[in-house]
């Protein structure tokens, strides 16, 4: 199902940036579906159109900057908060880049969107964040140990971007939350792995779209990019193992200090502190069924 929920897609060269993967065609843009939506992801949806009919139109050409805040904003008579929202989400999904202090470019073909979306799974099977969080730290740690033996020059300058923007963007939570997400796709690309990509790939679609919704609730933003620099640096030198080490490092701090921003959200919203008690009571309950039936060695 594409449009509102589709899948992260691989990192692309954009003016100033690195290339990592190709990039398909301007008609695989999302497009919003025929569905009730909140006012937040319509006024997202309405810039995901309107750059998809700019590019369309060859108004909007790839490595393009796009308009100003302002122009952009009276042209769609949506406010600019707004309109950051939309910005961002297209930047988390590597349609767009963000370059701090210069302006938004579009990337130099927009980026692969798939038809299925563990968001629309996870919403039918009732995932939990703890189960995310797993899955991120089998794949993600080992990722990151083959990065570091695999990566290549213009992946570590990739990553090293990333990093800059991060801590430039410390004190916006939803625009780090766009390069943190980028770092981590980069990762993924530079593992090697086309189907370890992939995989993660569609993990990091569903994470975007939550953690979007808690990060202004953010606590210690530097903690994390001073991790994300480490991570980094292992990588860069070839060190496999701390490169994992330090990636399950990261992660668990995540989860803990992800936790704490779901505390902050209303009850009534999709993971506040009442579902975050319901998953961590779940995650109890299969600690325990595990201990009482382990599993048959290898």
């Amino acid at each position: 199902m594409a449009g509102l929920f589709p899948l992260l897609p691989r990192a692309a060269k954009v003016k100033r940036t690195v290339k990592l993967a190709a990039s398909p065609t301007k008609a695989d843009l999302p497009m919003a579906e025929n569905k009730q939506p909140t006012p937040d992801s319509h006024r997202t949806m309405q810039v995901v159109n309107h750059i998809r009919s700019l590019l369309e139109s060859g108004k909007l050409q790839p490595g393009e900057k796009i308009p100003s805040e302002r122009e952009f904003a009276r042209s769609l008579k949506i406010s600019r908060a707004s309109l950051r929202t939309g910005i961002n989400y297209l930047a988390a999904m590597g349609v767009l880049k963000v370059r701090h202090g210069v302006g938004t470019f579009v990337a130099d073909g927009p980026a692969e969107f798939d038809k299925a979306s563990l968001r629309i799974m996870g919403a039918l099977h009732g995932f939990q964040p703890w189960q995310m969080f797993e899955a991120r730290l089998l794949l993600e740690s080992q990722m990151a140990g083959l990065a570091a033996e695999r990566s290549n020059q213009e992946q570590h300058a990739a990553l090293s971007e990333e990093v800059v923007e991060m801590f430039a963007a410390i004190d916006s939570p939803s625009e780090y939350l766009v390069h943190d997400i980028l770092f981590h796709r980069i990762i993924s690309q530079a593992s090697g792995n086309p189907i370890l990509a992939a995989l993660m790939e569609t993990i990091t679609s569903a994470l975007y779209e939550d953690r979007r919704k808690t990060v202004e609730h953010s606590l210690d933003l530097r903690e994390s990019a001073e991790m994300h620099r480490a991570i980094y640096r292992a990588i860069r030198s070839g060190k496999a193992s701390e490169a994992r080490k330090l990636m399950e490092q990261h992660l668990h701090l995540a989860e803990s200090a992800q936790g704490k921003e779901r505390v902050s959200l209303p009850a009534s919203e999709p993971g506040s502190a009442k579902s975050s008690k319901s998953a961590d009571r779940a995650r109890s309950t299969s600690k325990t069924r595990q201990a009482n039936h382990p599993p048959a060695s290898a």
